[in-house]
């Protein structure tokens, strides 16, 4: 039986920090709840002699194989972030005989497969809960609690920055540009927001989540993304209008037959939904299950502390493991090999907003393209004049992705119709 469980952090940054700060403040607990004491031995830094608040009295060091090979070390905890050299120090340290533990999206999104495979041939742990949701507890669930269950639906608000805008947009009727430098001066947002804004960071975690959920492997590249760029504040008002707001979701859908879908991107969603509730810089994560029915995990997707939350906890599993002598209890979960649906074959409700010349008979023609592929319309309306033109919005039954783009062919070409200015979908309508 252990008596010391001695971690490596590669990283001093915002997580690791708070790692650092989460195992001081409730070290006692921790120990207990272990059975064993823990402490972190070195910590990987670029600057040993930076002055750094909370690592007094950790050895700092700036060479990676002094804590990939310190056979003292027990479990090695990565939090700098990036690709690389994330990827080979996590590997380097699993093929030495060290637990992993991770809050790196990109490396598990991405290479999840070659790490999987690394832990299962050394022994070791691989774990990776705040690499989704920052602090709320959704891998577990998804590996332990709800592993009974068959997922058929996994909706997810997983990005804190997007979400943040599009609350102020529909708040404080804000447009894009305007919110996305305040969220900038706020530090919701980066320099270059381009991961977040353009759906990629939340596509990331959603292939995580999918690849669990449905125990078979997303790539990244299985990910249908689009981002909240195109949002202007009309949209923001039809959708308030019509009873919805607008988050931006990923989406992890079981087609049946036609394989599994995976998709990020703008939503109209019902204002009774719960996600549509969840504001600011919150996430949240709806699950539906075959047994459990609904339920929704929801919390501070990003942060020190939260973050940190959930990688103490992943150190706590793989400590408790490793003080009782029972070993990796679960590895991978991916035992299958679903066909993934084309987006071409999702079925969903459609909103669009046309620019059109205000003459008689255009509702008409509107009408006509959508039926010639076979569209059911909830409704088609002429909301108000933009300039010269009337603006129309309509709104569809459930129909494929296939025949919506076929309709919006048609339309494009109709003399008619000036512009088609936004296409989005709409959920449970």
């Amino acid at each position: 039986m252990k008596k010391i469980i001695k971690l490596g952090l590669l990283g001093s940054g915002t997580v690791g920090t708070g790692v650092v700060r989460v195992l001081n403040e409730n070290k006692e607990d921790i120990v207990q709840k272990i059975g064993a004491d823990i402490e972190i031995k070195k910590i990987l830094v670029r600057d040993v002699n930076k002055k750094r608040e909370y690592l007094e009295g950790i050895e700092l060091t700036d060479k990676p194989e002094s804590i990939l090979n310190d056979p003292d070390i027990d479990i090695v905890v990565e939090v700098m972030g990036g690709k690389q050299p994330a990827l080979d120090y996590m590997l380097k340290a699993m093929e030495s005989g060290k637990h992993v533990v991770t809050a790196n999206k990109d490396v598990v999104a991405a290479h999840g497969k070659e790490l999987f495979a690394m832990a299962e041939a050394h022994n070791t742990a691989l774990m990776f809960e705040a690499s989704v949701g920052g602090g709320i507890p959704i891998i577990t669930p998804l590996k332990h609690c709800l592993t009974a269950n068959k997922i058929t639906e996994i909706m997810g608000i997983l990005n804190g920055t997007t979400n943040y805008m599009l609350t102020k947009m529909t708040q404080d009727g804000c447009d894009y540009d305007s919110i996305l430098k305040e969220a900038q001066a706020k530090g919701y947002a980066e320099a270059n927001p381009a991961a977040d804004v353009g759906g990629l960071d939340a596509a990331r975690k959603a292939a995580i989540l999918a690849s669990i959920a449905f125990n078979t492997r997303v790539s990244l590249d299985d990910v249908s993304v689009e981002g909240i760029t195109n949002i202007e504040p009309a949209d923001i008002q039809y959708a308030t209008q019509l009873g919805y707001s607008i988050k931006l979701l990923a989406i992890a859908r079981d087609y049946g037959e036609k394989g599994i879908n995976v998709r990020v991107h703008p939503v109209f969603l019902p204002k009774e939904h719960p996600l549509s509730n969840v504001n600011d810089v919150f996430n949240a994560i709806f699950i539906k299950g075959n047994a459990i029915g609904e339920a929704m995990f929801y919390g501070r997707g990003a942060g020190s502390l939260p973050t940190a939350s959930a990688v103490m906890a992943d150190i706590v599993e793989i400590s408790r493991n490793l003080v009782n002598d029972t070993g990796n209890l679960v590895g991978c979960t991916c035992y299958k090999e679903l066909k993934i649906c084309p987006v071409e074959e999702t079925e969903d409700c459609y909103y669009v907003r046309l620019r059109v010349n205000d003459e008689s008979g255009v509702l008409g023609q509107i009408a006509t393209a959508f039926g010639q592929c076979n569209i059911s319309m909830k409704s088609v309306i002429q909301t108000r004049m933009v300039g010269n033109f009337a603006e129309i919005v309509a709104v569809t039954h459930i129909t494929e992705n296939k025949k919506i783009k076929a309709a919006l062919n048609l339309l494009q070409a109709l003399p008619v119709v000036d512009e088609i200015s936004s296409v989005l979908r709409v959920e449970n309508a």
